[in-house]
């Protein structure tokens, strides 16, 4: 799936959760994410191949690649800070990590800090169908360094969801809008149920979107394919710590279920970490995807700390 003067390469990373994600996300751009084992599947020119590796009986791989090979990197960063909101700090940080674009969900309003400086957020992107009058800006467009121009757009499902404004009438009509500016259309849509998902991505490839990422269920799902000319996944899944409920611990969430009684949820700890994210190569001038390849990579901390002590 190597990209060429033609194509655009996106890298879109699933849910950060608290610190855990955050840190993977670094080290994985960084080229420093000692990977164990994992799975990915690749789409590609309307041809499915699948490739899997492991190194559960060999050295661990170094995952070794320059930030360049990237064009554009996104990721959804509602959970990003202890599980609940982004801070400011965070914000920054993720920045000089080298995401180009923040997308987000529901829970970007938990960290009440968010309103003393999202308007000035220009990479942050909040849900598109909150009210007219919310703070922040619900699509944006980016100007890469050769001219491209990419629209990215976040939305909100209302199945099982609070209840926002139809992603079917306003988010169409700003796609359209962003269609005017450019070719590249990218869609987070965070929602609960798959059907919605599904549905809202067919209608999405019939107004040209380029790629459409489902996120906020945290569990990456093996769908990735090519409709109508658009990336598609039901869900990018998240980058945190693997051994929670989520990203989230187990024993607060497990109390949760069995008592029925308010307890304010923690971030999972542990010594492996997973990236999940998904690239794209979108050509430039028709804005169709040319391919797609799903990301599942896990890390052993403990191992990178003795390789730096070495």
């Amino acid at each position: 799936m190597a990209n060429n003067n033609n194509t655009v390469k996106i890298l879109f990373f699933g849910d950060l959760v608290g610190r855990p994600g955050r840190f993977a996300v670094r080290d994985y751009l960084s080229g420093k994410l000692k990977v164990e084992s994992g799975k990915f599947q690749t789409a590609e020119s309307g041809k499915l191949k699948v490739e899997s590796f492991s190194t559960i009986d060999c050295q661990p791989l170094i995952f070794n690649f320059q930030l360049s090979t990237f064009n554009f990197i996104i990721a959804n960063v509602e959970n990003a800070s202890h599980g609940f909101g982004l801070t400011e700090k965070n914000y920054n940080d993720l920045s000089e990590y080298g995401i180009d674009c923040m997308t987000s969900g529901n829970h970007i309003w938990d960290k009440k800090e968010i309103f003393n400086y999202i308007n000035g957020a220009e990479k942050l992107i909040r849900p598109f169908n909150y009210p007219e009058d919310t703070q922040g800006q619900g699509s944006r467009v980016f100007e890469l360094h050769d001219g491209t121009k990419i629209g990215v757009i976040n939305a909100l499902g209302r199945v099982f969801m609070s209840p926002v404004d139809s992603q079917w009438t306003v988010v169409a009509e700003e796609i359209k809008r962003l269609k005017d500016i450019t070719p590249i259309v990218i869609m987070d849509f965070h929602a609960e149920a798959t059907a919605e998902k599904v549905c809202f991505a067919k209608f999405c490839s019939e107004l040209c979107v380029s790629a459409f990422f489902g996120t906020h269920t945290h569990v990456q799902t093996a769908d990735e394919q090519i409709i109508n000319n658009m990336a598609y996944i039901t869900d990018a899944g998240f980058c945190g710590a693997k051994d929670g409920v989520i990203g989230m611990d187990y024993k607060t969430s497990v109390n949760r279920f069995t008592t029925v009684v308010p307890e304010r949820y923690d971030v999972a700890d542990g010594n492996v970490v997973q990236i999940n994210a998904v690239e794209v190569e979108i050509d430039k001038v028709s804005g169709h995807a040319v391919s797609i390849r799903r990301i599942f990579e896990l890390a052993d901390k403990n191992k990178k700390e003795e390789e730096n002590e070495r």
